[in-house]
């Protein structure tokens, strides 16, 4: 069986920081981040400039075929043109600092986005009871059968 030239296949395990290069993964650890999602990968390729993509979400490595993590299918000669590297490895490595650049900025949102910690007289709205579920009238529920 004879590979097609004019696609290359991308794996998200190729991107996992998690793994180790035995285990899978084909960037450097500064070009990866863990746990990464295929729509991730599409978005990093497409921040690059790659158009020609096909996504497959069902996807299994064939030497992982219990794990359905998904692949990208990219055109070659768009990838190679658009990312100015001469090899899969470069393409790989392109899309993977990418990545990686939104990973760490989407970080630094959530770091400051992040609720400020309550202050002392905070402590005190916190704490104060709150009504049970389904008693609009605000009584308390009787107990043991007493009215």
């Amino acid at each position: 069986m004879t590979a097609d030239k004019s696609k290359m296949i991308l794996w998200t395990r190729y991107f996992d920081s998690k793994l180790s290069r035995k285990e899978g993964r084909r960037v450097p650890r500064e070009a990866s981040i863990p746990s990464p999602s295929l729509d991730a990968i599409v978005w990093a390729a497409r921040d690059v400039g790659l158009s020609k993509m096909k996504r497959d979400i069902e996807a299994s490595h064939p030497s992982r075929p219990h794990s359905k993590e998904g692949r990208l299918i990219l055109s070659t000669q768009e990838a190679i043109s658009v990312t100015r590297a001469d090899s899969k490895e470069g393409i790989m490595q392109t899309i993977g600092l990418r990545l990686r650049r939104q990973f760490k900025e989407s970080k630094d949102d959530d770091k400051s986005g992040k609720k400020q910690p309550l202050k002392k007289g905070d402590k005190q709205i916190r704490t104060q009871r709150k009504s049970l579920k389904g008693n609009t009238s605000g009584q308390r529920k009787k107990k043991f059968g007493r009215k």
